[in-house]
């Protein structure tokens, strides 16, 4: 991964990813895009009208942190949050949040919101969206939710939970993009690229 240390002074034309999230990067690549990676020093927030606001302003907030730094690149800007009868979940603060958090979604469904912003800082031209997708959850035993806390993964993921990986094995069902609940929704991103009149491949 690069970081933000490079001049933009001898940076050329390219593509950058506002997030040091690995499972986004990957999404990226999948799809043969190679973008630098870059964190933007911000407060996300974690309360707004809708959980699309809260999704959508933050991956905006990403992007536009390094449109002034970079000119002539495409930067993408992403946030994720999970939410279950009306209650946010991001990344929990430690384990006893996590177990929390892994109990409350136990045997029931939530819907997983990603926002996506791109913008193009040699135009200053923005777009954003959002996409929802439905996860149902099986029970989880205390013993299996010690288990998985044990392991390190959920304390860097909304929700408490990868479903990219040992996560995957408490999904019952997925209601809607797969991409979506990992963190980058890549049909909504070949939209906004495609209304900045840009081509993925």
């Amino acid at each position: 991964m690069n970081s933000e240390k490079v001049d933009p002074s001898n940076l050329a034309p390219c593509l950058i990813l506002a997030s040091a999230s690995p499972r986004r990067l990957e999404l990226l690549q999948s799809v043969g895009l190679d973008p630098q990676v870059m964190v933007a020093d911000i407060q996300e927030i974690e309360s707004a009208a809708s959980p699309e606001n809260i999704v959508v302003a933050n991956a905006l907030t990403k992007a536009r942190y390094f449109a002034g730094k970079y000119p002539a690149s495409l930067i993408i800007g992403a946030d994720t949050i999970v939410v279950k009868d009306g209650k946010v979940y991001g990344k929990p603060e430690d384990e006893s949040a996590a177990a929390a958090m892994l109990r409350s979604l136990s045997g029931a469904e939530h819907i997983v919101y990603s926002g996506l912003a791109v913008v193009d800082s040699a135009t200053y031209l923005e777009e954003v969206g959002w996409r929802s997708t439905r996860v149902q959850f099986r029970e989880l035993t205390d013993e299996t939710i010690n288990a998985y806390i044990a392991t390190g993964e959920p304390l860097d993921k909304a929700g408490a939970y990868g479903i990219q990986s040992k996560g995957a094995i408490f999904i019952e069902s997925i209601t809607g993009d797969y991409s979506t609940v990992v963190g980058l929704s890549l049909p909504l991103l070949a939209d906004l690229f495609t209304r900045l009149g840009k081509n993925i491949f």
